[in-house]
């Protein structure tokens, strides 16, 4: 659900993987593992991050509602 989200929020404010790793100061390899599903227990920093960015809350990028 998270990489879901993630993909969909980045394609909606049309960032590329390397635009939002760079606006996060998160890694573009990292990006690209949580969008796959691959990155399954990212951090707490990373989501907040993720979230601050999107102007959503970290349940909200997770998936909960």
């Amino acid at each position: 659900m998270l990489g879901k989200n993630l993909k969909k929020l980045r394609q909606q404010k049309k960032l590329s993987q390397e635009k939002l790793a760079r606006l996060t100061d998160i890694s573009y390899n990292t990006i690209s593992k949580i969008e796959v599903g691959k990155a399954k227990n990212p951090t707490f920093e990373t989501l907040s991050r993720l979230a601050d960015v999107f102007g959503v809350s970290i349940d909200e990028l997770v998936g909960r509602k």
